[in-house]
């Protein structure tokens, strides 16, 4: 099929197929959409919570306890069964449905038992395991689409996203995923089918079922954009898109209406509930519009993301979003026998990184004599220990003073469009921030040139996001 063949990608998240009026709002978008365009594919994620209820099954399987791994399984089977009846009044059809459902929760009971035998789940079980939420909500919305009047047929991503042979992590060999993609789904959609994918799923180049890690449904869709030369793919979640603020630290947040492919990669490292920058990738470099809707608010247009940023540097706001990240602690090395030696940094970080600690934040004195970076509360008592070991020569020897750490700490990060284009960016932010009489800890600047990271105290955090997104209406 041919570029702008007229075709949406639409990816439903867990939030969006998780509850039955959440369906319902899936069915009525999936019947307008049949309306405005020629071909439409949707992705889906596992039903809310049922990704959270496998994961416990697997633990329960390991631990042995098979009758309360078969309880859980026969929960998903009322679940199930719920679902349908809400939508299917014939209950012919309804067993119709549950009789492709139920051999799959008898293969997990099965896969189950093994575990419960073995006493470990491997990656590769944890990726088979987890794929039975997508698997069996795909038939649920097939089903209850072909009852609404649309005809669709629901398609297990191993057939047409190749990964290599990671598990829970896989990377997609995207040459291969288009020539599938293609061949798998081409016909379904010539013949005025909606396929329904499975989200996160897909399987190597041996057959073997992968994950595809955080972001999955949404890389999945992304796949398959591009695959199918898409003109559009949209990720339905339960916001309006992307946001100014937290709406529960700045209640007057507001959607921002277009976003750069950069910004948005600098708020979701930052925590902010946004996509993944891995997941959007492929859609930004084949071309193909992109857009985060809400889909218990589908008139709402949302944010549209863009390859780069605007050039208007004067109508954007001096702050286009703010994002906080709690739960972190600063860790300082100081000393001054650290003047003027090369390579302290990279001992530093490796020592950190045999913890498993990730670093999201650095910065270091002008003098050298000091070097902070933050790492997540649950591994600060370990990562001073692995620095004290590795520089216990220095510090016997006075070259090292000290290792030392903060209480809980905030990292607070704005998006500023264009900064490096802009006259005095920074100096409004820290003035807004004096006048409030916040202080700062640390400061970061991202080397994109589109943000700007601060370290404040917990207690500041909320003051500290309120004050700054006043920034995003100037």
């Amino acid at each position: 099929m041919s570029k702008s063949q007229n075709l949406v990608v639409m990816k439903f998240g867990g939030t969006s197929v998780g509850s039955v009026e959440a369906l319902r709002k899936v069915v009525e978008i999936t019947q307008s959409a049949k309306k405005d365009w020629k071909h439409v594919v949707i992705v889906a994620s596992a039903f809310s919570g049922n990704t959270n209820s496998l994961l416990k099954i697997a633990e329960l399987a390991k631990k042995g306890d098979f009758a309360a791994v078969e309880q859980g399984i026969d929960e998903m089977d009322v679940r199930n069964q719920g679902i349908l009846a809400e939508f299917i009044a014939d209950e012919r059809k309804r067993e119709q449905a549950l009789a492709r459902l139920r051999p799959l929760l008898e293969e997990l009971k099965l896969v189950c038992q093994a575990v419960s035998v073995i006493k470990e789940i491997s990656p590769r079980v944890s990726d088979l395991i987890v794929s039975f939420g997508e698997r069996m909500s795909v038939i649920v919305i097939e089903t209850i689409l072909a009852e609404a009047g649309v005809r669709a047929t629901a398609v297990e991503a191993t057939e047409l996203i190749v990964t290599d042979d990671v598990h829970q992590n896989a990377t997609p060999l995207l040459a291969k995923t288009m020539k599938k993609t293609k061949q798998g789904l081409d016909g379904l959609l010539k013949n005025g089918i909606v396929p329904v994918v499975t989200g996160f799923i897909a399987a190597s180049e041996a057959g073997q079922l992968t994950t595809l890690g955080r972001g999955g449904s949404d890389y999945s869709a992304a796949l398959l954009g591009v695959g199918l030369e898409a003109d559009e793919v949209w990720i339905w979640t339960d916001v309006n898109g992307v946001m100014t603020a937290d709406p529960r630290l700045v209640p007057e947040a507001k959607t921002i209406s277009k976003i750069s492919y950069e910004e948005v990669s600098e708020l979701a490292f930052f925590g902010a509930k946004v996509l993944h920058p891995k997941t959007i990738r492929p859609v930004i470099e084949a071309g193909i519009r992109l857009r985060v809707l809400n889909t218990f608010e589908p008139e709402n247009p949302g944010t549209e993301l863009t390859a780069g940023n605007s050039e208007n540097y004067d109508e954007e706001p001096i702050i286009k979003s703010v994002t906080a990240i709690r739960g972190v602690q600063l860790v300082t090395v100081e000393g001054s026998g650290m003047l003027g030696v090369p390579g302290q940094a990279a001992r530093f970080l490796s020592a950190v990184s045999k913890t498993g600690a990730t670093v999201p934040f650095i910065t270091e004195a002008s003098s050298e004599q000091s070097i902070t970076f933050a790492v997540p509360v649950a591994y600060t008592e370990c990562v001073v220990t692995a620095l004290q070991d590795t520089l216990a020569e220095q510090i016997e020897a006075r070259k090292i003073d000290q290792v030392k750490t903060t209480d809980e700490v905030v990292i607070v990060t704005v998006v500023c469009p264009n900064m490096q284009h802009r006259l005095g960016v920074a100096g409004k932010i820290f003035s807004a921030l004096g006048e409030a009489e916040i202080n700062v800890l640390a400061i970061s600047h991202g080397s994109c040139e589109v943000s700007l990271s601060l370290i404040v105290g917990l207690d500041a955090m909320q003051p500290t996001v309120q004050v700054l997104h006043g920034l995003t209406a100037v």
